[in-house]
């Protein structure tokens, strides 16, 4: 398959695919016009690769993860490194503290929403 396809079927746009070629996270190969191809198996690669993204986690962590990644959500490690380890651990730590972050956020913006509606609502009686 071809950028466009790849990129409807993923919901990744063309330009993040080429992104995702540049960081190593993903190869085509060259049809003789010169355009990339794709085999279907880079469907599931493209969206674990953005559901790590989305995640948080930087490429360079995405790279070291992506031989890992035998089936979609599956992480498979048959011979981990103690750097890797380390790694992880790090990442794991910089995404709780996102996750604890955002989630503080969250519940300051449902309770100004609440506090806001609530003076709607009386202030049309």
């Amino acid at each position: 398959m071809r950028i466009g396809e790849l990129a409807t079927r993923t919901g990744v746009s063309r330009r993040l695919l080429r992104y995702y070629e540049e960081q190593g996270l993903i190869t085509s190969s060259r049809a003789g016009n010169g355009y990339r191809e794709y085999v279907e198996a880079h469907v599931d690669v493209v969206r674990q690769i953005k559901g790590l993204l989305d995640a948080g986690l930087p490429t360079r962590i995405i790279q070291q993860l992506l031989p890992c990644l035998d089936q979609p959500q599956t992480i498979y490690v048959p011979d981990v490194t103690p750097e890797m380890i380390v790694t992880l651990r790090r990442e794991h730590a910089r995404l709780s503290e996102r996750v604890e972050f955002l989630s503080r956020n969250r519940d300051a913006i449902a309770d100004y929403l609440d506090k806001v509606l609530k003076v709607k609502e009386s202030n049309k009686r």
